[in-house]
C-alpha cells in the first residue's frame, strides 16, 4: 500500500493538454509525467531497445511520490498496455492472438509489480469518450471498478466545456474504501470478468 501524504490519481481515457493545463492552475494539484528512463547498454545491432509497456507509468508513479500537494495527477498508467490488450481481446477482429497478447502484457506488468517497480494509485479517474456507443470494453470501468467501486470514478465526458473544474469537483468528492487487492488477484479477476455484464454484478477479489 502507498504511504505518501498526497492522493495519487491516474487519469485515463481521452485526456488532452488543455485539460492538463487547466488542472495545473489549481494550487493543490500537481501533474506527474513519465521521466526519461536511465540509460542502459546499447541494444543489439544499434537498434533502440523497446521500453516495456509498464515502464512509462512506473516512472510517472515514481515522480508522483516526490511531489507534495493534496492531489497528484499521473498522466500515464503502468497498466495502460494491459488495459489496451484486454479491450482488444473482446474485438472479434483480433482473432486468437488477442488473448495471448493480454496474457503477455499481464505477465510483464505482474513481474514488474512483484519486483516493486510500481504500485497502483489511490484512484483511477476516467475521462469517458463522448461517442454514442460508449467506451466499449474498459478495464477501468469494468473489472477494476468491480473490484474496488470507490477507487474508480468517471471524471466527465471528453470535449465538454469546464472539464478541469468538473474534474476538480470529482477529486474533492472521492470516497475512501478498501485498498486494491494484490495485483495477481486483480489480474485473475480481470480474466474472469465478462465485458458485456455490469461491473456491480460480477465477482470481485476480496
Amino acid at each position: 500500500m502507498r504511504r505518501e501524504s498526497s492522493t495519487v490519481v491516474v487519469l485515463v481515457g481521452e485526456v488532452d493538454e488543455g485539460l492538463l493545463a487547466g488542472l495545473g492552475h489549481s494550487g493543490n494539484v500537481s501533474l506527474a509525467r513519465a521521466s526519461a528512463p536511465a540509460a542502459g547498454p546499447p541494444a543489439a545491432q544499434g537498434a533502440p531497445a523497446a521500453r516495456p509497456g509498464w515502464e512509462p507509468g512506473a516512472l510517472a508513479m515514481r515522480e508522483a511520490a516526490r511531489l507534495r500537494s493534496t492531489y497528484v495527477i499521473v498522466t500515464v498508467d503502468p497498466l495502460a498496455e494491459v488495459a489496451a490488450a484486454w479491450r482488444a481481446m473482446w474485438d472479434v477482429a483480433g482473432g486468437a492472438q488477442s488473448p495471448a497478447g493480454f496474457e503477455e502484457r499481464a505477465a510483464e506488468a505482474l513481474a514488474a509489480w512483484r519486483d516493486k517497480l510500481f504500485e497502483l494509485p489511490d484512484y483511477y479517474l476516467v475521462m469517458a469518450g463522448a461517442e454514442p456507443g460508449g467506451t466499449g470494453p474498459d478495464l477501468y470501468l469494468g473489472p477494476l471498478r468491480a473490484a474496488r467501486p470507490r477507487r474508480v470514478a468517471v471524471a466527465g465526458l471528453a470535449g465538454r466545456p469546464g472539464q478541469a473544474a468538473g474534474l476538480l469537483d470529482t477529486l474533492r468528492s472521492l470516497e475512501h474504501g478498501p485498498w486494491w487487492p494484490p495485483l495477481d488477484e486483480l489480474i485473475d479477476a480481470v480474466r474472469r470478468f465478462y465485458a458485456g455484464g455490469l461491473a456491480e454484478t460480477q465477482p470481485a477479489p476480496a
